[in-house]
């Protein structure tokens, strides 16, 4: 009877514990390509999409500044990457001749183009104008 009693405890002290300070959501970074692209504009009001390609030195370094702003932000904008070498039809749809390239969308459309490896700082700024956050 202890055993048992001492066990409904220790499940409602957890319990408890989950309620006071919930699990923190990790937020990430999505794959995108041509079977979810426009769903992903569908359905994110900010979308902040990484063009980016496997030999790009500057993409590499961009990559993880990208992962960094959606563990940040990723409760008000969506992170997503998009290879150009294996949806290319989406790249010259925006016309990226360049990469690293990032386009922001607000509602679909887009809002903003980044073309180039900016530190940290300076992308976290641009999202916060272009999206009016605060």
């Amino acid at each position: 009877m202890d055993d048992e009693l001492h066990r409904i405890r220790e499940k409602k002290l957890r319990d408890l514990e989950e309620r006071l300070h919930p699990p923190k959501q990790e937020f990430r970074v999505h794959p995108v390509d041509g079977t979810n692209f426009q769903s992903m504009l569908g359905t994110h009001r900010f979308l902040v999409v990484d063009f980016w390609a496997e030999w790009c030195g500057p993409c590499r370094m961009v990559g993880p500044v990208i992962e960094e702003l959606a563990r940040e932000l990723g409760d008000r904008v969506t992170f997503a990457k998009c290879n150009t070498d294996r949806n290319p039809g989406i790249a010259s749809g925006f016309g990226i001749s360049a990469i690293p390239t990032i386009i922001l969308f607000s509602g679909g459309q887009v809002a903003d183009v980044v073309v180039g490896a900016y530190p940290k700082d300076t992308l976290k700024a641009r999202i916060y104008k272009v999206f009016g956050l605060l």
